[in-house]
């Protein structure tokens, strides 16, 4: 099941093509002068701009969104600039959720503006609007249906799709004690996005995925559906899309499925075309704690935790062909902590998985090769370690203290990792780190080489940090974005890389 991959030469298109898609073999030389200038010593960053907001603040590829969309600042100058302001909104026109969309360098599309990078923006009362990304100007709209709330908007990158969710349809008591069943779960409006156009409207339903469904994600090609008995299942997307299409779609386009009324126009908006009336075929399914399983690697493997008591706190790493658990394939940072440890497939692709703990971050090296046809994995020692205090003292005068409790691995009077970003243009580890030592929290970051977790620089954070409070930390480039909850208000501070004057 691991994709086939072998050196070979490419021409210009396929280095762009690479260098789009994140593969950082195309990109190689501007990566070295990215690191080169990034850590000359005569530069550093600082912060140089601070905005508050009583909503939600978002950061997006060199954009920052206040105000659910409605203003965007761009952050690749030396101070962020407003580059837009939409106009006032309603309550039922708000923006409920957006994603940023960049065309390919590779391909030629349609239309100009397609190659424009735009703003995919899912307003309240059921209009998907596609802005562009520097102006805020709309490039098109679609009305989606009159039938279904839609409220998510989620990626298949891979796949070069997005898809629209609608809320859950819940069966009211007034309803079981009539005996009427609800069938139909919630809807997926599934778009191809360059240039945006229409998949169809998938049902999820009892019938064809059984009860307890409690969520449903799109991803790689494949529909990963949670059920409230904690497990998940895997179906082709594909597979669903061939077997049970009833008609293809175009927007703009008349449809007899709506009565040869234009697709994507109001009041008519999008018909239903991928309707399942018998279970697909199951790709994979496991049980696992908080429906969390996680796929990557090469060969492809997951991540998950049993939903069992014993293994709380514990990752296992299989093999996702036979269900094989790898060498070394049971992971326990045996830490004790309020928040629990993370563990994910390294973005870079390089088959590392990164396992974070508030004291150590391990590269878990996913060397695999076959052996009486069993997957073999090596597990390199601690990338990252803070030193912890610790839990016996001697006096000035000699005397041993032996502190009463034992000190949470996360206490905020420590050293704690918090959080780790991976900046894949110039191949480093962010690693958010907190301290509360002297009674306000502070907190710092460090860069670290991707391939040797060697520390590269060091760039303190101003502005105080409260535990208590939700953060995010955002590494791009040139660029440092700290984004914190404070009370009712959120807050977002920019740091640059300067020169420092000698």
């Amino acid at each position: 099941m691991a994709p086939y991959r072998r050196k070979r030469s490419v021409n210009a298109a396929e280095l762009l093509s690479c260098r789009n898609r994140g593969i950082h073999d195309a990109g190689t030389l501007m990566r070295h002068i990215g690191i080169f200038v990034t850590l000359q010593e005569n530069r550093t960053f600082f912060k140089v701009w601070s905005k508050t907001s009583k909503s939600q603040i978002m950061y997006e590829n060199g954009k920052i969104y206040f105000e659910n969309y409605q203003k965007c600042y761009s952050s690749v100058h030396a101070e962020p600039q407003r580059l837009y302001k939409l106009p006032q909104r309603s309550k039922q026109e708000k923006i409920e959720d957006a994603l940023l969309c960049q065309s390919p360098l590779d391909k030629t599309l349609p239309s100009p503006a397609d190659h424009k990078s735009s703003l995919l923006a899912l307003t309240a009362n059921n209009w998907l609007y596609r802005l562009s990304a520097e102006t805020g100007k709309e490039l098109q709209k679609v009305y989606l249906s009159p039938n279904y709330k839609f409220r998510y908007l989620g990626w298949d990158v891979s796949q070069e799709i997005f898809y629209v969710k609608s809320v859950q349809k819940k069966e009211t008591p007034l309803a079981r004690q009539a005996g009427f069943i609800q069938n139909t779960v919630m809807h997926l409006a599934i778009f191809n996005v360059f240039p945006l156009q229409i998949v169809g409207i998938l049902e999820i339903n009892k019938k064809a995925f059984g009860n307890g469904v409690t969520d449903v994600v799109l991803s790689q090609g494949v529909l990963a559906v949670s059920y409230s008995n904690k497990s998940v299942k895997l179906y082709s997307f594909e597979h669903i899309v061939q077997k049970v299409c009833i008609k293809k779609l175009t927007l703009g386009k008349q449809s007899a499925l709506l009565g040869n009324k234009t697709v994507g126009d109001a009041p008519f908006g999008i018909p239903l075309n991928i309707q399942i009336t018998d279970s697909p075929p199951v790709l994979f399914e496991v049980s696992c704690s908080n429906n969390g399983v996680q796929i990557g690697g090469y060969p492809w493997h997951y991540i998950y935790t049993p939903p069992h008591k014993r293994h709380k706190g514990t990752h296992h790493i299989c093999s996702l062909k036979d269900s094989t658990m790898a060498t070394n394939g049971i992971q326990n940072m045996n830490c004790c902590s309020l928040e629990s440890d993370g563990i994910f497939f390294h973005p870079d692709d390089s088959g590392r998985i990164i396992h974070v703990g508030p004291t150590t971050i391990n590269a878990e090296w996913d060397r695999t090769y076959m052996y009486f046809h069993h997957l073999r994995k090596h597990i390199v020692s601690a990338f990252l370690l803070l030193q912890q205090a610790p839990q016996v003292t001697v006096t000035s005068s000699g005397r041993t203290v032996k502190r009463r409790f034992h000190q949470l691995d996360d206490d905020p009077c420590q050293e704690t990792f918090r959080m780790v970003e991976y900046e894949d243009e110039l191949d480093l580890l962010a690693v958010v780190i907190t301290n509360g030592k002297e009674g306000e929290g502070k907190a710092h970051i460090r860069l670290h080489d991707n391939q040797s977790g060697k520390l590269q620089r060091r760039v303190d954070l101003v502005e105080p940090w409260d535990e208590t409070y939700r953060h995010e930390v955002l590494f791009d480039k040139d660029t440092i974005v700290h984004i914190e909850q404070k009370n009712t208000s959120f807050c977002c501070h920019v740091y640059k890389l300067k020169t420092t004057r000698k």
